[in-house]
């Protein structure tokens, strides 16, 4: 059990060497650490509908093709505590059959047990929902 179900928050992150990231039925929420002190200005950062680059101060974090599409007008990325980059990104499909297996296609894949646990819970947040 790489990453424990959060049961406060109702998260079920998966880790990854720069950071996490999880998903709702609606939103895939991507959290990467830098390092202390970075401004704004240092940050780079591209949301496409199936694409993402992240670099800070020159150094690229992350970049790829995203394992779905999302809606490229919804996406945006806040620098918290000059330490945290928090990416929010509107998935197209909001169904919750539509769980990501991976962020990017081929690349951060959550482990069986993760992802069987992220499924769980849009499950249970569309049934709570409806």
């Amino acid at each position: 059990m790489s990453a424990p179900f959060e049961e406060r928050s109702g998260v079920v992150p998966c880790g990854t060497p720069w950071g996490r990231w999880y998903q709702t039925l609606e939103e895939v929420f991507i959290e990467v650490r830098v390092p202390p002190g970075t401004r704004a200005k240092d940050v780079r950062c591209s949301l496409g509908s199936r694409h993402i680059s992240l670099a800070v101060c020159g150094q690229e974090l992350l970049q790829g093709k995203l394992f779905d599409s999302t809606v490229t007008d919804e996406g945006t990325w806040t620098l918290e505590d000059r330490q945290l980059i928090r990416i929010v990104l509107m998935k197209t499909n909001r169904d919750a059959g539509n769980c990501w297996t991976s962020l990017l296609e081929n690349e951060y894949a959550a482990d069986p047990w993760v992802q069987d646990q992220m499924q769980r819970k849009l499950t249970l947040e569309r049934f709570q929902r409806e």
